[in-house]
């Protein structure tokens, strides 16, 4: 964590110019093999999820098999990078992952509003790494920074940071009730100076989501963070990409903006389920020729 900067001087955003360089982003062509490469890349990059009510110990096991078994039929594939789950069902996925590799991530400090006091969150963040969190996913306060409580943000994100331990934290901006995209640099830095290992768009509860103009902006974000501190930050961007494609057009984007250091899921995930269906569905079709239905593909 670094000292507290004067947040209210974040850099402005100048939005045309950011739309404008993600439609020049978007046009890059990638051929088949590099297609290949990217589309497995990316599905080693997925935080498989489940975030529901109706969540149960055999939807987790489910899920963990999925991430370890993406489809038996198509050679060389990766694992994904993570399942994200609740607290109280870490320990049933930590057992279900064994030594696989793949991490378990877990959302905390009262996901998805975060109405709550600072001890619930951090005990609620301490309950999950004790069970054997890897990683956890926490919200800011979007309430208090929308009316200028900075340094609250701050503080609420350096003391879950410090529970987490071991484990790496994840900060979720639910970047669609910033409203702005300056909003979401300022957001950005606040999480990046007070300790996030990752930054991260949204719950995937809200909407819009991770768009590409907010996601290229955090990007921006941490690139400027890296130039000022020499410390590499995490992307997640979350809700909203489920197709191949737009994984490859983010792809493109990391690597355009913060460079091939951070093609790799210690530093870039997707947030994103149901991509991991299309991108199988793609790669099965590079190596058929043919589509085939999702049908063939377990949905959990």
């Amino acid at each position: 964590m670094k000292s507290n900067p004067d947040f209210s001087k974040s850099p402005t955003i100048d939005q045309v110019g950011v739309e404008e360089r993600v439609a020049r982003l978007n046009t890059r062509s990638i051929k088949k093999e590099s297609k290949v490469a990217g589309l497995k890349l990316a599905l080693n990059m997925i935080d498989l999820t489940t975030l529901e009510g109706k969540d149960t110990e055999g939807k987790v096991r489910q899920m963990c098999y999925k991430a370890m078994h993406l489809h038996d039929a198509l050679p060389d594939l990766p694992t994904v990078a993570a399942v994200c789950v609740y607290p109280t069902f870490v320990a049933t996925a930590k057992a279900a992952l064994g030594n696989s590799g793949v991490k378990v991530a877990s959302v905390a400090t009262a996901f998805p509003a975060g109405q709550s006091t600072l001890d619930v969150k951090i005990r609620d963040t301490q309950f999950a790494v004790d069970c054997g969190a890897d990683e956890v996913d926490m919200v800011i306060s979007r309430g208090e920074f929308l009316r200028g409580n900075y340094s609250f943000v701050f503080d609420e994100i350096a003391a879950v940071k410090k529970a987490c331990g071991p484990a790496r934290l994840k900060v979720i901006l639910e970047t669609g009730e910033l409203s702005t995209l300056d909003n979401v640099r300022r957001a950005s830095d606040i999480a990046m100076y007070a300790g996030a290992d990752f930054i991260k768009t949204s719950t995937g509860k809200i909407q819009p989501a991770a768009t590409a103009p907010v996601t290229l902006t955090m990007l921006e974000a941490i690139r400027d963070y890296y130039y000022e501190t020499g410390i590499m930050v995490g992307m997640k961007p979350a809700g909203g990409i489920s197709s191949a494609k737009a994984a490859l057009q983010n792809l493109v984007m990391v690597r355009e903006t913060l460079g091939a250091a951070w093609l790799d899921n210690h530093w870039f995930r997707f947030g994103a389920s149901s991509l991991a269906n299309d991108i199988l569905l793609q790669l099965l079709k590079e190596a058929t020729g043919r589509y085939q239905s999702s049908d063939y593909i377990s949905k959990d």
